[in-house]
């Protein structure tokens, strides 16, 4: 049952980033007002979230991703270039914030309600700011429209129907293949600085929506998804690999470790803080990627070849120290949220299979290749004389930095805080200690 005091901060904390972006279109001929409205919001939405945690519905997975989002939102916005035609994506911004909110909050029928919402606004924006450079990826719409129907047929009918209808839910914003053309659409497509939110937005979730309905699917569904994750991540690290476009590269490349979190979850059939940890740390370095590959795209134009751009280490030297360091904590490198997230999952469960663990390890080994290869790329090799160099401004190298700080704080907390530790199979303990001693 419902109390007062958590519907008052469910309801209170949804509605901030909300009125936030009503309060934007009063300053809407002024570009700066109407970003900092968005980061004020966002940064008031987290103050709220953590002086009214004890008053908020208890989450299987914690409330680490609860703090998250309005952190991605803050750094999206700061990090994006002031212009007056990014006005409509950093209001957007605060309203999918807010509808995210309310999905990992409300209660009873307010929860799937706030996550239509949500899946509606992105359809109309995918269909409304799709340009010549990306053009409409209906695959991705449809799979996102699919999502939204799956969504009302759980709320309208009975388990195990309505188990499954939800799960399908789930593998569109947690991405799963075959169902991960929404999300990579969302990624590539979204206008301004919508991508760098969204790609930490709706992998959260899609958790939260699967730790609420894990324990009713079908044994038999499970081990499909089991086969789904172990294939989809191998699938999504090769195609990462073959990509020439970064926001396809960071797109794929997030889906094999996402992929990685469903093989997970399929094999012990629960979701933990630390499932969150992992979500969380792997949607917020991607995040952070795709806010530094925007500054490139900010001096050389959306349309730039990452091939043509090299050298930046030595002209950019703050950008290329925040670019590493974003490298290697997307790569799941020590000390960092995404390596502490993967070794907590794989040593707390006791039921992995050895296989499927050689599997996993091959996945993440080849997605961290494609991070290691786009640093490489950007920051070294011949300085261009054709390029204009400019190092990060404040707004953009404070963004970034609060992106590797959060990654760092995460990988560097105490273990107990994601929730109690779990008996380690032997055999699978050994396997993963010796692994980690070589990386």
């Amino acid at each position: 049952m419902v109390t007062m005091m958590e519907f008052f901060a469910s309801s209170l904390l949804t509605s901030v980033p909300l009125v936030g972006a009503l309060i934007s279109l009063v300053f809407w001929s002024d570009p700066k007002r109407v970003k900092t409205c968005s980061i004020a919001s966002s940064i008031l939405t987290l103050a709220l979230i953590l002086g009214m945690a004890e008053f908020l519905p208890p989450s299987p997975t914690g409330l680490l991703s609860l703090y998250l989002l309005p952190l991605g939102a803050m750094t999206s916005v700061l990090g994006h270039p002031l212009h007056q035609d990014h006005r409509f994506s950093w209001m957007v911004t605060l309203v999918c914030l807010g509808f995210g909110i309310g999905t990992l909050t409300g209660q009873d029928v307010s929860g799937p309600f706030f996550l239509m919402m949500l899946l509606v606004t992105i359809i109309a924006l995918l269909y409304r700011h799709h340009t010549a450079l990306w053009p409409m990826s209906w695959w991705g719409v449809g799979l996102l429209i699919f999502g939204l129907v799956c969504l009302g047929i759980s709320m309208l009918t009975a388990t195990p129907l309505s188990s499954i209808a939800s799960l399908m839910t789930c593998a569109v914003l947690l991405p799963l293949a075959p169902f991960h053309g929404g999300y990579l659409t969302t990624v590539t497509r979204l206008p301004g600085n919508l991508p760098s939110f969204v790609v930490l937005l709706l992998p959260i979730i899609g958790l939260h929506q699967l730790s609420i309905i894990l324990s009713v699917i079908p044994e038999e569904v499970m081990s499909v998804v089991n086969v789904l994750a172990l294939a989809g991540a191998l699938y999504s690290a090769v195609k990462a690999l073959a990509q020439s476009r970064v926001r396809l590269i960071l797109g794929y490349g997030s889906l094999s470790f996402f992929s990685i979190v469903w093989w997970f979850a399929a094999t012990t059939e629960a979701t933990t803080p630390r499932t969150a940890l992992l979500v969380g740390a792997v949607g917020l370095a991607t995040s952070g990627l795709l806010i530094a590959w925007q500054v490139i795209r900010t001096r050389y134009g959306d349309d730039v070849d990452p091939l043509a751009i090299s050298g930046l280490a030595a002209a950019m030297p703050k950008y290329a120290v925040v670019l590493s360091l974003l490298g290697l904590a997307a790569m799941g490198i020590p000390p960092f949220g995404v390596f502490a997230g993967f070794m907590g999952l794989v040593l707390t469960s006791p039921q992995a299979p050895v296989f499927g663990l050689f599997l996993v390890l091959g996945a993440w080994l080849a997605a961290s290749w494609y991070i290691m290869q786009l640093v490489q790329q950007l920051l070294f090799g011949a300085s261009r004389p054709g390029l204009r160099y400019t190092d990060l401004l404040n707004p953009e190298l404070i963004s970034l930095l609060v992106v590797v700080m959060v990654l760092l704080a995460l990988g560097l907390v105490p273990s107990t805080l994601f929730g109690p530790e779990q008996a380690v199979h032997p055999q699978t303990s050994a396997f993963l200690e010796s692994l980690a001693w070589r990386n």
